[in-house]
């Protein structure tokens, strides 16, 4: 299991005073992977990758992460503090994950729970910020932003911890054309430098240009395809039989290079 980032065995998530989302639910997830969960609403997509992410905890089964059993519930603090580093987390809403009165200090909240000093902290600030461009918005409070210029800041308060897995739930939520090209270049990128990119979206048109597989919910919660995303998409019956699209469906292979 060395090349395997996690691996769900057989386990079971459910919500207080509702149906199990997940039920004897198995999946791996391999080093380095670029992976696209797709599916209806309410298909467990979410509630997979805040599993993934360590902020929900399954309720049987077992959880392994970076080759050993993870028991996220057992963990010391600085354990959490670890996997909490190596596993980045953008949320659907930029709204839930901003909460600091500016963005320099949102910027280096994560590097400063980490341990790092403030001098270290607010150099690593300036360096993500000028990487992302995101410079002219350091001393704006983040509920005057935009959707695609909060969406930013979200990326970048999880890239300047480094993390070796990084986890996007519809990361182009409220993002106009450019910003999405944006961020679709980006995340080749870091898909390039051999991050593990895991991600859930709609927007089907741009799958193909940041994920190499696709995992496909139905509505029943459970795994109904595991294949090449190619493959998964050029199959409109199968995406049809889950509710994911209509019989009008067809992609535009847009050209970011």
């Amino acid at each position: 299991m060395s090349d395997c980032i996690f691996k769900l065995d057989n386990i079971t998530f459910a919500y207080p005073m509702n149906e199990p989302v997940l039920s004897d639910f198995s999946l791996s997830i391999g080093k380095g992977q670029r992976v696209c969960i797709l599916g209806a609403n309410g298909c467990g997509k979410s509630t997979l990758l805040k599993i993934f992410a360590g902020l929900l905890l399954q309720q049987s089964g077992d959880f392994y992460a970076f080759g050993s059993k993870a028991d996220l519930a057992a963990f010391k603090k600085e354990d959490l503090k670890l996997y909490h580093r190596k596993v980045g987390y953008i949320f659907q809403d930029s709204d839930v994950q901003l909460f600091c009165s500016n963005v320099r200090e949102e910027l280096a909240f994560g590097p400063l729970q980490m341990g790092m000093g403030a001098e270290e902290s607010l150099a690593k600030v300036d360096a993500i910020a000028k990487e992302l461009d995101i410079e002219k918005l350091l001393d704006n409070p983040p509920y005057h932003l935009s959707g695609g210029e909060k969406k930013k800041v979200a990326i970048a308060s999880v890239l300047i911890t480094d993390p070796e897995v990084i986890i996007l739930d519809e990361p182009t939520n409220d993002l106009d054309p450019r910003s999405q090209t944006w961020l679709l270049k980006l995340l080749r990128s870091l898909g390039d430098e051999g991050k593990t990119l895991i991600f859930a979206t709609h927007n089907l048109e741009l799958v193909p240009h940041v994920a190499d597989r696709a995992i496909l919910f139905g509505e029943d919660h459970r795994i109904h395809a595991d294949l090449p995303v190619r493959e998964m998409l050029s199959d409109v019956s199968l995406l049809q039989s889950v509710n994911l699209v209509d019989e009008h469906f067809h992609t535009h292979p847009w050209d970011f290079e």
